[in-house]
């Protein structure tokens, strides 16, 4: 909290911590902090474990602040970026993004966060900023359309570019992590990687209906050929070989395409059924007595 010295004397703060199922002492610590500074920390106690980004959407329902502020607890993101973010926002931009320009960190962590960026750039939403981002300064009516949103599955950082604000972008380079180990494994990047894909593109579904044509075209003028074989050369015995290959292409396509399609469906059937994005066990709005 010493960085609120950096604001202009007027500004004041609340701090919202979102405990996401945590099986360690999580809330305990947060209810010492809350204990240190009264007044100043709401905290929201989920009932289970629903994801960072189900944690974020529960943490601006409950923010009450004109402008909010979305920065991980891992500190790999500058928090004095934040003065800098506010004066954007006091200047008419309801969404600053703190744009990851470079990383300290090496790898494959690195390499897998170009490929999701660039796929996301290319594929779905091409007025997103270079490198990703998951730093953000918005105003409280941005908070209040993706809240209205509801949406499953998604990526709440992206659904704020898609809302069509205009937003200025500042870049700086993202810190390598000094303390503790990430639980953002590989299978829950992956899941982020589809989940974005599927909530902001049709690419994958334009490239079923493509890549269809193009092997029905193929598979016509390879009929042609097929009949044209027979008339000149009657007694040409059937090719087996042929035969197989081109079925078990044929199969492999239609696979990949139920797989693409089973994702959409699955989505819109998540959708359908309505559930909570998470369920509060319950709020601590003032400090605890001791």
């Amino acid at each position: 909290m010493a960085n609120e010295v950096n604001f202009p004397p007027e500004v004041t703060f609340e701090y919202v911590f979102v405990n996401d199922g945590s099986g360690d002492d999580t809330l305990g610590a947060l209810q010492w902090a809350q204990a240190q500074y009264p007044g100043r920390i709401r905290i929201v106690d989920l009932a289970g474990n629903v994801g960072s980004y189900n944690a974020i959407v529960a943490g601006m329902a409950y923010a009450t602040g004109d402008c909010l502020a979305v920065i991980t607890a891992d500190l790999q993101d500058p928090p004095e970026l934040m003065v800098k973010m506010y004066d954007h926002w006091r200047q008419g931009f309801k969404l600053v993004i703190g744009n990851r320009q470079d990383r300290e960190e090496t790898g494959l962590s690195q390499t897998m966060a170009k490929v999701f960026h660039w796929l996301m750039k290319n594929l779905a939403l091409r007025n997103i900023p270079d490198g990703g981002f998951d730093f953000v300064f918005f105003d409280r009516q941005v908070a209040t359309e993706v809240l209205k949103l509801h949406e499953r599955n998604s990526n709440v950082f992206y659904l704020m570019v898609w809302l069509g604000f205009a937003y200025v972008n500042i870049p700086y380079t993202r810190r390598k992590r000094q303390i503790g180990k990430s639980r953002w494994t590989l299978s829950k990047k992956i899941k982020l990687l589809i989940d974005s894909l599927m909530a902001f593109s049709f690419v994958p579904i334009r490239a079923i209906s493509v890549l269809g044509l193009g092997l029905g075209v193929v598979a016509l003028l390879y009929g042609f050929y097929v009949i044209v074989l027979k008339i000149a050369r009657p007694d040409e015995p059937a090719g087996w070989t042929t035969l197989m290959v081109v079925l078990l292409f044929v199969s492999a396509f239609q696979m990949i395409a139920l797989g693409v399609i089973g994702e959409y469906v699955w989505r819109g059937l998540d959708a359908a059924r309505k559930r909570p994005l998470y369920v509060v066990n319950k709020t601590y709005e003032e400090a605890p007595r001791r």
